[in-house]
């Protein structure tokens, strides 16, 4: 016995080894503050008791227009329904007025081909300009269509 109270004597006493890893109050301390803001976010983000179904809008957001904004909006209405109305009547003016020009360059054609070379009739002349003011008349609707002023 006494050879084994020799052996024991000898070692130093260990303390056992845990199975767990030794406790870091850093690391619990940053988790628990980390739970602690994840409640407050989650809390931040409920809709009000009343309507958990429907996201909350302030009162300005749900108010109605006033008076001003109510007369500024219809006028603007009106002014888009006018334009509107206005192009409507511009396009097919301008259908009807490249039908008479098609018509006029094409008699035009048949009429130059009948003169000579050398001479032009008044006829033609006043077809000519009677296709360019049309066409110029034709031109400042299209402009005006687009929105050009």
């Amino acid at each position: 016995m006494q050879f084994m109270l020799g052996v024991f004597q000898n070692r130093k006493l260990q303390p056992a080894k845990s199975a767990l890893p030794p406790r870091r109050y850093g690391v619990s301390k940053s988790l628990a503050t980390l739970l602690v803001l994840t409640g407050l976010v989650l809390s931040a983000q409920q809709a009000p008791p009343g309507s958990p179904d429907r996201p909350y809008l302030l009162p300005e957001a749900n108010r109605l227009p006033d008076v001003n904004q109510q007369m500024a909006m219809r006028d603007k209405q009106t002014k888009q329904q006018s334009f509107e109305a206005a192009n409507a009547e511009r396009k097919k003016q301008i259908v009807d007025d490249t039908a008479k020009l098609l018509k006029l360059a094409a008699d035009l054609k048949a009429e130059v081909a009948k003169t000579d070379k050398d001479t032009l009739s008044l006829s033609v002349i006043r077809k000519a300009d009677e296709i360019e003011r049309l066409a110029h008349n034709i031109k400042e609707k299209m402009k005006l269509m687009a929105g050009g002023g």
